[in-house]
């Protein structure tokens, strides 16, 4: 049985998701593929700065990029997606509660992934709008620095007049649901409370292992 909360099971860079996460809101009227090229290449240089490749000086360039994730970053939405058909169960306190803790899992899990970032390309290959137009996925391929290409879709929805990201699928396999896997297990034996505890201690335990 594979770990609670261990390495995600499609065994990829994951910088490409915390760059996907640091999508910023925009308007409806720029596209989610303009939005989505803008930023990413923005957090791409970010990594290339010779600060945030030195442990002493990378704090401050990390804050930067966990502040935008938290701006537009629509983790309340992201939440009930993962945790499914059992959100309805957790009163409105343990929603917070839950939407904080696992905010805190996903930056630590993946903006700690970034730093092996090694040069990698983003190629952007087509976006799908939905008929209404406000949901899209924009498709991209990931060439990772031994050459290996690796297919990147973001899911985003306008909400509120901006353009948020939901779910990322790296070689199809979509995060929401492999996380909502993992989440069922505990909640088919245990209770929401039970859930946070367990998504508070394995972000403890990745925190204890940067420092």
């Amino acid at each position: 049985m594979r770990r609670f909360f261990g390495k995600m099971c499609f065994g990829v860079s994951a910088w490409c998701l915390a760059a996907a996460m640091c999508v910023c809101g925009a308007s409806a009227a720029e596209t989610p593929s303009q939005r989505l090229r803008a930023t990413v290449d923005q957090v791409l240089l970010v990594l290339q700065e010779p600060e945030y490749r030195n442990p002493a000086t990378r704090a401050p360039l990390r804050a930067k990029i966990e502040r935008q994730v938290r701006t537009v970053f629509d983790f309340e939405e992201f939440s009930a997606r993962t945790v499914g058909k059992s959100w309805p169960s957790f009163t409105a306190e343990q929603k917070k509660r839950f939407d904080d803790a696992f905010a805190e899992l996903l930056l630590v899990t993946y903006l700690d992934k970034i730093q092996g970032y090694n040069g990698e390309q983003v190629m952007y290959t087509g976006e799908v709008l939905s008929s209404r137009g406000d949901r899209a996925e924009v498709q991209t391929i990931v060439t990772l620095s031994d050459g290996k290409k690796v297919p990147v879709a973001y899911r985003m929805m306008l909400k509120n007049g901006q353009w948020v990201v939901y779910d990322v699928l790296i070689e199809n396999v979509s995060l929401i649901k492999n996380y909502r896997s993992q989440f069922q297990d505990v909640l088919t034996r245990g209770t929401p409370e039970q859930l946070i505890e367990r998504v508070v201690a394995r972000t403890n335990e990745l925190r204890a292992q940067e420092g």
